[in-house]
């Protein structure tokens, strides 16, 4: 055998050795066989802890996949609005030439203008209800799906008095959401909303609280006085954006439009707002069946009765709608026979608690339909009168309520001129009103009765009767009790028919920059009569 040959072998047998030492000592040091990648793929390196059991979390789990049911139902029938309008620019005021190249002027053209909002499929042939303002007057509507499909809108009809407006689309594939009865929806329930607040950035977000209150009326928020004011109060979170979504109960059915929110920053504070679903029903069928809505009327101005207003008539506690006076002298509820302090209590055995509900009542009938209206008078007396109900027109109300604060403002800084009696059971003082006082309170000249010039705090009439506020606005008493009081003696007199203690009626014209105002006010006496 060559010398290479014998080398070569001398190689291999090395090579054999050195592999059989290195298996030797891979078992003496117990490796593992397994890459750290192999083990891993098989197990994890830290255990998987087992769930514990809690059977006392058992109804919160319950629960939280009940909320997250009604999300998964609700959800495909919301949509997202996208509203454009075109908006002529004002002109701008030309800058010094040193500044314009800092602050470039804008185009004085028309300018397009885009807003964003919430909507609810209610027909599979794609009618949407939505809020009025996120519509109004916009020249095309881009409505959008959660599964993301877009279409152009047509806007079907709109009703700004109670917020409501429907949209159409043409698709196919649509998932209408069942509505409920908000009349029967209870202060304390679960709810979910459901909208696009804060804009596209925050789509089909589901938030959820309960219902707050229910006939609640929010001053300021419609600009017209025959709005009907009835929103169901939520703490579920609502912002900008959520207008026009759904408020659902926990059987998946909408209860509300959520419409506004009170908050002094212009975000979520805790108080959202909704409209009862069973208003936005009516008003959608009108807008879908004529594209407007054709209101009837009473005829009449009205606000919530009071605790005085409550003892007057003999209820047991404040409820009901006061009327305070009738729009003009044909109105249909003074031709019936209705009288201004007249608590409405029932509208065709219907009980009336207050205004908002008085107000989808009557509101949606067809005008000339017979309504039998239940109205509690002095001492406990009830009565049910007929009324055909007429047309409202813009300058008829069914009617809104009038503040009970008046139109004096709450100043409370004596008037001057001639001598003040005090009325200590009324706990104010008055003079009485003159021709020539009453052609400066911007009254006609026949006006009489007895000027407000200043109320005792704390007493009867305080926050009920208003003295002049920096000579413009005030409070004249023209009627006690049914009795006319045009001086001190005439009032005395008909205070002391009256027992100390006893609620009063007093009939009060307050002028006002749209012109004078009447009123109904109750109030209880005080101990004590004086007089100076």
């Amino acid at each position: 055998m060559s010398t290479r040959s014998m080398n070569w072998l001398k190689f291999g047998g090395l090579v054999g050795l050195a592999f059989a030492l290195g298996l030797l000592f891979a078992g003496l040091l117990d490796l593992p066989t397994r890459s750290l990648a192999q083990e891993n793929a098989r197990s994890p390196v830290i255990a998987q802890v087992k769930a514990p059991a809690i059977p006392a979390a058992r109804p919160l789990v319950e629960l939280s996949d009940a909320f997250a049911a009604v999300a998964d139902v609700v959800r495909p029938s919301v949509v997202y609005i996208q509203s454009q309008r075109t908006e002529q620019a004002s002109p701008q005021r030309r800058l010094p030439p040193d500044l314009e190249r800092f602050f470039p002027r804008p185009d004085r053209g028309p300018r397009l203008e885009e807003g964003s909002g919430s909507g609810f499929i209610v027909s599979q042939d794609g009618y949407i209800i939505t809020n009025n303002h996120v519509v109004e007057g916009s020249s095309r509507v881009i409505v959008r799906l959660l599964d993301r499909r877009e279409f152009t809108a047509r806007v079907v009809g709109t009703d700004p008095n109670t917020d409501v407006a429907v949209v159409k689309i043409e698709a196919e594939g649509l998932k209408p959401v069942a509505l409920g009865n908000s009349d029967t929806t209870r202060v304390g329930e679960w709810v979910l909303a459901v909208g696009n607040p804060l804009g596209e950035g925050l789509t089909f977000t589901v938030t959820q609280g309960i219902v707050s209150a229910k006939g609640r009326s929010l001053r300021g928020l419609n600009a017209s006085r025959l709005s009907i004011s009835d929103f169901i109060q939520t703490d579920a979170a609502i912002n900008p954006g959520n207008s026009g979504g759904p408020l659902v109960n926990m059987r998946g059915e909408v209860v509300g439009i959520n419409s506004a929110i009170a908050s002094q920053t212009g975000y979520y504070s805790g108080y959202g707002f909704a409209i009862p679903i069973n208003l936005g029903r009516t008003v959608m069928n009108q807008l879908i069946a004529s594209g407007r809505v054709q209101r009837a009327a009473l005829g009449i101005e009205i606000r919530d009765a009071d605790v005085n207003d409550a003892a007057y008539v003999g209820l047991k506690e404040p409820s009901g709608v006061l009327v305070v006076n009738f729009s003009d002298d044909n109105s249909a509820a003074k031709r019936a026979g209705l009288e201004p302090g007249d608590v409405i209590v029932a509208v065709d055995g219907q009980p009336v608690e207050y205004t908002g509900q008085l107000q989808q009542r009557i509101a949606f009938r067809a005008p000339g339909e017979p309504v039998k209206v239940t109205v509690a008078r002095k001492g406990g007396v009830r009565r049910t009168i007929e009324v055909r109900l007429q047309a409202q027109s813009d300058d008829q109300q069914l009617a809104a309520a009038r503040d009970s604060a008046g139109a004096a403002g709450r100043n409370r800084a004596g008037a001057g001129g001639s001598a003040r009696t005090a009325m200590g059971t009324l706990g104010i003082e008055v003079q009485p009103v003159t021709a020539q006082l009453a052609q400066e309170l911007g009254l006609t000249p026949t006006t009489r009765g007895l000027l407000v010039t200043d109320v005792t705090p704390g007493g009867p009439a305080y926050d009920l009767l208003y003295p002049p506020q920096q000579g413009t606005g005030a409070d004249i008493i023209t009627s006690l009790e049914g009795k006319a009081v045009r001086n001190e003696a005439e009032l005395r007199a008909a205070l002391a028919e009256q027992r100390p203690g006893s609620v009063v009626t007093l009939r009060v014209v307050s002028p006002t920059q749209e012109g004078p105002i009447q009123r109904i006010v109750r109030l209880r006496l005080g101990q004590a009569a004086s007089a100076r």
